[in-house]
């Protein structure tokens, strides 16, 4: 069965960059009908903190990303250990002693001497004695996992053929000096435990996949089919690591995104399938195939979030926003009205509450200097509310009859002299709504 997973470090709020991995990861299960498995990582005690556990829930639930399965790294702290002491067993895994001074210090001389800058190794020259020593000097080591030197390859979902020399990469650390497990180690248990068949991530993983492949295989794991994405970058192809803490998930709902509309654009940007709309999880699943995304960097621009959305409103029936509109003060005999009026001119939900202030307590008027007079005028032959949708129709007849003016010359300065604005929805319909004319006053 296809297995995937989505594995968050609850350190903060997830953005764009960590939706795209979710989403990947997500549509290969559904479209094989298989798992999805929501997998916290939080190994880091310090860091990792349950309000950041409950945000990732609570967003991806929002989108609609629902997992068959949830697991914690720190409920398997004891597997870790098991994992770790099969390899110290093996002669994989060694302990090492140098502090971050002296580890930057021996890349400097490696780079000087125009050698790639890993880890040389020299803690596997040390005695029993020394390690004694320099553990009653420094404390507990970091333990590395002893890399093969030999080519690492593997044919990638999106990038293809790929192999890494084993020799050009440093022995990576699995274990921290104060006993913690890194990711490299846990994600490995994690995924062999999990039968995790699937792994998309972003590009700036691809060492970690080389060095993981290694470490599945001295476990007796099975790998999995590893598929790299390009990063996000900004629309202009800034770095968008910097605008992430702008781009959180909670930040885009709360600025009236639909799930729907970001959901299409994710899940197609970087592919060579054009983004469209749709209206499910499902019609999303059809037709995605980790295949068709490139390994360029791909341009995201949040402002195309915003159309997307109007799109999906515009489609949307009372019953599925009525809460929204209830939100903005519309009583419910209006409601069917009011959204079936507005949804056609609003980008996000969000600008209901302004409609219907509009509507409820008027608008300043818009009325040019040449405009006065005509106003004025036509104001003295609106007949008095409630209005209905002949209202519209019967009023602006009568002002023609009286004072000449037709068409835009007509039209647009009643527009703007009842609602403030040139544009909108169309006057007839929302006559009826209207209830205090400002213009009057």
């Amino acid at each position: 069965m296809t297995t995937t997973r989505f594995a968050p470090s609850p350190t903060g709020y997830i953005h764009v960059g960590n939706l795209r991995t979710a989403l990947m990861n997500c549509l290969i299960a559904r479209a094989a009908k298989g798992s999805f498995i929501l997998r916290i990582d939080d190994t880091d005690p310090d860091r990792s903190k349950k309000e950041y556990v409950d945000a990732i829930k609570e967003d991806l639930t929002w989108l609609g990303l629902t997992w068959d399965e949830i697991a914690r790294q720190s409920d398997r702290l004891d597997r870790y250990e098991a994992a770790a002491q099969q390899l110290r067993d093996m002669g994989r895994l060694y302990e090492c002693f140098e502090t971050p001074t002296e580890l930057d210090l021996k890349r400097k001389k490696q780079l000087n001497m125009g050698k790639p800058p890993v880890y040389d190794r020299s803690a596997l020259a040390l005695t029993d004695k020394e390690k004694t020593r320099l553990r009653e000097e420094r404390g507990d080591g970091h333990w590395r996992f002893k890399l093969d030197h030999e080519r690492i390859e593997w044919d990638d979902g999106i990038l293809g053929r790929r192999s890494i020399d084993a020799a050009s990469v440093s022995d990576p650390v699995l274990i921290r000096g104060d006993g913690q497990f890194l990711y490299t180690l846990a994600s490995v248990c994690d995924d062999i435990d999990f039968e995790i068949t699937d792994v998309v991530r972003g590009a700036d993983h691809v060492t970690n996949t080389a060095t993981q492949i290694q470490i599945i295989a001295g476990l007796g794991g099975k790998v999995p089919n590893f598929a790299h994405h390009s990063l996000l970058t900004g629309p202009s192809g800034e770095a968008l690591s910097k605008r992430l803490g702008t781009l959180a998930l909670r930040d885009l709902r709360e600025a009236g995104i639909e799930p729907m509309a970001l959901l299409c654009l994710m899940a197609r940007l970087g592919s060579g399938d054009p983004v469209e709309l749709r209206t499910s999880m499902d019609e999303i699943v059809d037709g995605f195939e980790i295949s068709k995304f490139g390994a360029a960097p791909t341009k995201f621009d949040v402002e195309d979030l915003f159309p997307l959305t109007a799109r999906v409103l515009h489609s949307l029936p009372l019953t599925q926003v009525a809460e929204h509109v209830a939100a903005a003060g519309v009583p419910s005999e209006l409601a069917e009205r009011f959204w079936e009026v507005t949804r056609d001119n609003i980008t996000t939900l969000k600008e209901l509450k302004e409609w219907w202030k509009l509507l409820s307590h008027g608008a300043e008027p818009v009325i040019a200097e040449e405009d006065k007079f005509f106003v004025l005028k036509a104001m003295a032959l609106l007949p008095e509310g409630p209005f209905d949708d002949e209202t519209w129709t019967n009023w602006t007849s009568k002002v023609r009859e009286v004072t000449g003016r037709k068409g835009r010359e007509l039209f647009m300065p009643l527009r703007k002299a009842l609602t403030g604005q040139s544009h909108g929805p169309d006057m007839s319909s929302l006559m009826p709504l209207l209830q205090v004319i400002k213009a009057r006053d």
